[in-house]
């Protein structure tokens, strides 16, 4: 199926083009793949896509998709060892068609199974919000441009959200991973753009991050130029803005959000860009701590802490066998998803959450 259009429309102030917009709708599956073309595009140049699958208009979960970051030749270089999904392909980890969790449909117990779901392929390094093109230099003096465009992708799939379902009662904006870190700026857009509907935060994977405001990525990526100008109205810069930052903003931008984390306590992937980015700690300390800050300024944010070290939870089968405490991750999803109010659930001390 083909739908060809051409959509010229301002969006937080930037004008993106939406050209030729195919729809391939895939063999068996509810799932339509969504070609926005314009200025979208992927860390090499390599075109940029977002899937969706339409069921009830009036709920709709968008899902902004993880895969790791990278700000140097050696992190970078997709002929060598990159340490992020470099390109918007199903084997690169970008087609909800190949995931369980929330996007497995046979599974009469997925939360999600009667909403309209939007999945957001990641594919530039830059947890959605990069604006620059970066030039890179080997060991062998040999050089590669990395489009860090995650902005414009994000603003594409956002665009596609408002022109498809126009008038939702409920949306639920959720990330894993690198788009768990920018989940909270687009929940506050959303919010904004949909202010008669319930909108509901959900991010898993990304909550341990305590480490002084990463300026040089912040920079290197362009991230402030992605921020509209309600969003930052505190004046934060790069070297004030920190990771857990972002929902203090987020928050005080659109304050009917209700924002929800999960994190495993000794994520070993978020352990591991913790050292990459030189803070050699395990996880529970630093995620507990950032918990404790965020929910001291605001007291309606909820937390899932879960023992191991697994890595984010919608996109795996996780999402059904984790409990803690009692409650498993699919109870306390469906009824936060729902509007429910859910308490905050930590596996039992350093040890138990092993």
């Amino acid at each position: 199926m083909s739908l060809p259009c051409r959509i010229t429309r301002t969006l937080l102030g930037g004008v993106f083009t939406l050209m030729s917009l195919a729809a391939i709708a895939e063999d068996n599956t509810p799932w339509e793949t969504i070609h926005p073309g314009g200025a979208t595009r992927c860390a090499t140049g390599t075109p940029f896509n977002l899937h969706v699958r339409e069921a009830d208009p009036n709920r709709v979960m968008i899902f902004f998709n993880g895969g790791g970051a990278c700000w140097d030749a050696d992190s970078c270089d997709v002929t060598a060892r990159p340490t992020y999904r470099p390109f918007a392909t199903a084997e690169a980890g970008n087609d909800p068609r190949n995931f369980d969790g929330a996007f497995a449909l046979d599974n009469a117990e997925n939360p999600f199974l009667e909403w309209s779901q939007i999945f957001v392929s990641y594919c530039t390094g830059d947890v959605h919000l990069g604006t620059q093109d970066r030039e890179y230099t080997r060991a062998d003096g040999s050089r590669f441009t990395v489009a860090h465009q995650g902005w414009a992708n994000s603003n594409a799939a956002l665009e596609y959200l408002f022109e498809r379902f126009p008038e939702p009662g409920q949306v639920v904006v959720s990330g894993g991973s690198a788009g768990a870190l920018s989940s909270p700026l687009f929940a506050a857009i959303i919010a904004r753009h949909y202010t008669q509907a319930r909108v509901i935060h959900f991010a898993g994977g990304a909550g341990g991050y305590r480490l002084p405001p990463p300026a040089a990525l912040w920079r290197h990526w362009g991230v402030f130029e992605a921020f509209p100008d309600w969003y930052n109205a505190p004046g934060e810069t790069p070297e004030t803005l920190t990771m857990p930052d972002l929902y203090r903003l987020a928050a005080a931008a659109a304050p009917t959000v209700r924002f929800h984390l999960f994190d495993h306590a000794y994520d070993a992937v978020q352990e591991d860009f913790l050292r990459m980015l030189g803070h050699h700690a395990e996880l529970l300390p630093g995620l507990d701590a950032n918990l404790a800050e965020l929910q001291a300024d605001l007291p309606a944010l909820r937390s899932y802490v879960s023992p191991g070290e697994f890595h984010t939870l919608l996109r795996y089968s996780e999402l059904y066998t984790r409990e803690t405490g009692g409650v498993r991750a699919v109870d306390w999803v469906r009824s936060l998803i729902n509007g429910g109010a859910v308490e905050d659930i930590h596996c039992a001390g350093p040890e138990g959450c092993r």
